[in-house]
């Protein structure tokens, strides 16, 4: 599989990366490299053998809620460096 310089550059400007001429380059060489060897696992003949979601057959491996005690607020406030008396103080980033 062959990707182009104009593909990385798209995909590097939808990432907003700023990549130079030369990083460009490595990156294109790079990703050719690792795509040509998915396009070689594409040549396994795979029939008869079923997608497994996980290497184990575990099932229903969460546990039950249980409640438990919490930290306190004043605990959790306490190294904070900025707080009111109900929660963490942060920078506003939505105008």
């Amino acid at each position: 599989m062959k990707i182009t310089r104009e593909e990385v550059e798209k995909t590097a400007r939808l990432a907003r990366l700023e990549l130079s001429g030369e990083a460009i380059d490595k990156m294109t060489a790079q990703l050719d490299t690792i795509l040509s060897y998915v396009a070689k696992l594409d040549e396994l003949d795979t029939t008869g053998i079923s997608a497994e979601t996980h290497l184990f057959g575990a099932t229903n491996a969460f546990r039950e809620d249980e409640v438990r005690p919490s930290l306190p607020r004043e605990k959790a406030l306490a190294n904070s460096p900025c707080h009111n008396q109900a929660a963490f103080v942060v920078p506003r980033i939505i105008g």
